[in-house]
């Protein structure tokens, strides 16, 4: 597989002809909409920063003169399987984006697995632990997917305690690439302390893991 990082907690991960994101991009949000289609996309926070599925739909369904394909859009916790990915999406919370008098928001943990191995994206969180659900749920994460920004998502320092908590192969930092608080990702990574790789994508297979305890690579978007 192969990830790539497009601002803010957008990844968009790809199996051959096969495209999933996470949190895409929507128009009018705080960050630039992202511009290609997916045939999986995964929303974790009902905000625009997050929830740009019509931004990566292929062509455009309603014109016959530019059909194009829907994505399958996972919005909400729940077990779902779309053409060999299993995905479960657990509930959390979120203090991202919140309108007036709102005091919190819905977010949905998601961990995908594809290529034998399993995908964790917190998306918005803003707990510091994960429920009993999803720690069972989820099991052994080879890839893990981190807000560190604050403002209404984990602080770096929160977003680390989480992150080694979890014990994941790989992490993987967001919300820190066009929201969240400035150098946050300075933040984070001097927390960890242990080094880190820059990376503009990830190409990935299982075999890669080995040896790998907790790395943590930047992927720039």
């Amino acid at each position: 597989m192969v990830i790539t990082h497009h601002g803010g907690q957008c990844f968009k991960v790809t199996l051959g002809d096969l495209t999933l994101v996470f949190d895409p991009i929507a128009k009018g949000a705080s960050l630039p909409p992202v511009r290609f289609g997916a045939d999986i996309a995964l929303v974790s926070r009902n905000h625009p920063d997050m929830n740009g599925i019509e931004e990566v739909t292929y062509g455009d369904p309603s014109n016959p003169l530019r059909a194009g394909k829907v994505p399958f859009a996972i919005t909400g916790p729940g077990e779902y399987e779309r053409q060999g990915v299993v995905v479960q999406g657990f509930l959390s919370k979120s203090h991202y984006g919140l309108a007036k008098g709102q005091e919190e928001a819905v977010n949905t943990i998601y961990s995908v697995e594809l290529e034998d191995m399993t995908l964790v994206h917190l998306g918005a969180l803003s707990d510091t632990e994960l429920s009993a659900a999803a720690r069972e749920g989820i099991g052994e994460i080879d890839v893990l997917f981190v807000p560190i920004g604050g403002d209404g998502v984990l602080s770096a320092a929160k977003a680390h305690e989480l992150a080694v908590s979890l014990e994941p192969k790989i992490i993987i930092p967001m919300h820190w690439s066009g929201i969240g608080a400035d150098k946050a990702l300075d933040t984070f990574l001097k927390e960890a302390g242990n080094g880190s790789e820059k990376v503009d994508k990830l190409t990935l297979k299982k075999k890669d893991l080995a040896g790998r305890d907790g790395s943590i690579l930047v992927l720039t978007p």
